[in-house]
């Protein structure tokens, strides 16, 4: 679970050129008429796309529930990427019911991978879900970066990998250069649409990007775009999701719950049920790692009119969320080693849990664990 805060966040053309960025085959894809020099170092994984199935691309729309921001996980002592755990954590996910899947965000440690093992990830995930009767289910893939060009870079590898959208942060590292009214923001996302081969969702996490928060008339903004399909909020703001999922729903010509033209999606699961009054069509939220059975049945009861049910189910979610808030990645690793006895640790330099850690842990996720089970 990517941490936030309780309280609620507060309230020229340079496009020249980028369709024709070539490949950057880091990963060892043979794209473009680059080299895969980072696939070559002894640390990092490699992925050839010449063993990628011809089903890793189809239409796969995206609809209302739960999706996950799935684990990476490490070989114990060389911390490579472990796809086989990476495989195996997917289609237990697919089994439980969700809606789609996340790779490359906090929970799977994006910022720690390198280009190729951030394809090899995702492809593994592809592969797995397909191998096992859900080629249907989406899968998200993370693509921010600090520059526009590399941003593309990382969409077009995320398509290459069998990504069908690509989850991106705002640039935050010069905003103090940005241009006035967000313009720089929009031109931003709006290039990266334009040469992205998979839409977009916009993340809207200020916690991550230095406090920038994306008000609802940027969003509402962007969501113009043809290719900017959805939004997740992780800034626990369920005021600003409420106007972009009515003004969004508006925009629609004919509007489908089913398979609405814009998604909103809660970044956590402990406003999971406050997000759907509002309007929201479900979570986006790391939680569902350890309990995916428990996320999903908190939004069909709410989904059925069984409020008071939901509502009662999502506090023991809430609770378990705030141990996944509190621990990060570090700790949702540790609550899933103690609880389904695999998950490892986060990749260097993040720290390894203390024994009093894996304790507190272990014990927060106790009854949302006991919840999962009896479901």
């Amino acid at each position: 679970m990517s941490p936030h805060n309780d309280a609620h966040s507060p309230a020229g053309s340079y496009t020249a050129g980028f369709n024709k960025i070539p490949f950057r085959a880091s990963s060892g894809l043979k794209v473009g008429n680059a080299t895969p020099a980072e696939s070559e170092s002894p640390l990092s994984s490699s992925f050839d796309s010449s063993t990628l199935p011809s089903d890793f691309h189809m239409s796969r729309p995206l609809t209302p529930g739960v999706y996950v921001p799935t684990i990476c996980f490490f070989e114990p002592g060389t911390e490579n990427v472990d796809t086989a755990t990476i495989a195996r954590h997917a289609v237990r996910l697919a089994k439980a019911g969700v809606a789609g899947l996340a790779t490359q965000g906090s929970n799977g440690e994006a910022v720690h991978l390198t280009h190729s093992e951030r394809q090899l990830v995702t492809a593994a995930t592809r592969k797995a879900l397909n191998e096992n009767g859900f080629s249907r289910m989406p899968v998200i893939v993370g693509c921010g970066c600090q520059s526009t060009r590399e941003t593309i870079q990382y969409c077009r590898e995320a398509w290459e990998a069998g990504g069908d959208y690509a989850l991106v942060l705002p640039p935050s590292y010069y905003a103090t250069l940005f241009a006035a009214s967000s313009e720089t923001v929009i031109q931003y996302f709006t290039t990266v649409a334009d040469a992205s081969p998979i839409p977009i969702i916009i993340y809207n996490f200020p916690g991550a990007v230095g406090g920038m928060d994306l008000s609802s008339d940027v969003i509402i903004k962007l969501a113009e775009h043809p290719k900017i399909v959805g939004v997740k909020f992780t800034c626990g703001n369920t005021g600003k999701l409420n106007r972009v999922a009515d003004v969004t729903r508006r925009m629609s010509k004919d509007y489908d719950p089913s398979r609405p033209d814009f998604l909103v999606l809660a970044g956590s699961a402990d406003f999971m049920t406050q997000s759907s009054f509002a309007g929201g069509h479900g979570i986006l939220a790391g939680l569902a790692n350890i309990a995916p059975k428990a996320c999903v049945k908190t939004f069909d009861l709410f989904n059925e009119g069984k409020f008071h049910e939901a509502q009662e189910m999502q506090k023991v979610v809430s609770h378990g969320d705030w141990t996944a808030i509190q621990g990060g990645v570090v700790g949702v690793k540790a609550g899933m080693e103690a609880w389904l006895t695999y998950g490892g640790f986060a990749r260097s330099p993040l720290p390894r849990p203390t024994s009093d850690q894996t304790k507190k842990w272990k014990e927060g996720y106790r009854d949302l664990w006991m919840l999962e089970k009896s479901l």
